[in-house]
């Protein structure tokens, strides 16, 4: 059984053919989607995949749409997690340090979703673009009760650790399957196997021989391959151990059918 720990299928670019692309998933054996939120127009468009029982939900607010976002958006998040209790983590958020511009206001809507998930004792979904330290350094002085993922993780091994002793997971996808991403790919080699869960991001974080193409939580079976040879193991043993990590994370049902 695979899980894609991290898809957006609310996303417009699965409008057309949303059914096909769970089919197609399903047919390489994921079994368990988790669509995490980016802006509090999107909550709706992800409580409604969360009806489904092949998916898990998250709600948060996205630095990627920070335009989007206002001061309102806090209450109305910590208004949903109250009266939503099959949400299951917090996020999308985080820091993107590629946009300097915004990062003050990153900082701000960033610490007021961690604290809300401190008050409903929920993961953490984390974006991290060249923030690793900083945001490793936030996290340890909250001390989540529930820790969370660090989705997409591109760092090194020491970075790795830092997230891994504050209880985190870390989210591999289509990065690790690019040969240039020596760094990353040492840092998978060395991880414990319970330190990480797979993901696409899909439509975003196309795989190695995809560029350009909308990507799709059928490609978290190829994820799997990459990581399972990179790190001397079966796909099996990978997609198990990935799966059990994900499950144990975000409370997900164990051992569901392809077919659910």
């Amino acid at each position: 059984m695979l899980i894609d720990a991290h898809c957006h299928l609310d996303f417009t670019q699965f409008d057309d053919d949303r059914a096909e692309v769970f089919g197609a998933a399903k047919a390489v054996g994921v079994a368990h989607f988790v669509v995490p939120g980016t802006a509090r127009s999107r909550w709706q468009q992800v409580l409604a995949l969360g009806e489904r029982v092949d998916t898990s939900v998250c709600l948060g607010l996205h630095p990627y749409f920070i335009d989007e976002h206002q001061a309102s958006d806090i209450t109305a998040l910590d208004d949903l997690l109250a009266e939503h209790p099959e949400v299951i983590a917090v996020g999308e958020c985080g820091i993107d340090a590629r946009f300097t511009d915004t990062l003050e206001a990153q900082w701000h809507y960033f610490d007021a979703q961690l604290k809300l998930a401190k008050q409903h004792a929920l993961p953490v979904v984390v974006h991290c673009v060249h923030a690793n330290d900083k945001v490793a350094k936030r996290l340890r002085q909250l001390a989540l009760p529930k820790a969370g993922l660090i989705h997409a993780f591109s760092g090194s091994i020491e970075q790795a650790t830092k997230f891994l002793d504050l209880g985190f997971k870390l989210g591999l996808g289509g990065a690790v399957t690019y040969e240039r991403a020596k760094r990353l790919r040492r840092t998978v080699k060395a991880l414990p196997n319970d330190a990480f869960v797979l993901e696409t991001d899909s439509p975003d974080m196309p795989l190695s021989g995809y560029q350009g193409m909308r990507n799709e939580p059928c490609r978290v079976a190829e994820v799997c391959n990459v990581v399972a040879s990179l790190r001397g193991q079966t796909a099996e043993q990978v997609a198990t151990q990935s799966s059990d990590t994900a499950a144990t994370l975000f409370g997900l049902p164990r051992n569901a059918s392809p077919s659910r």
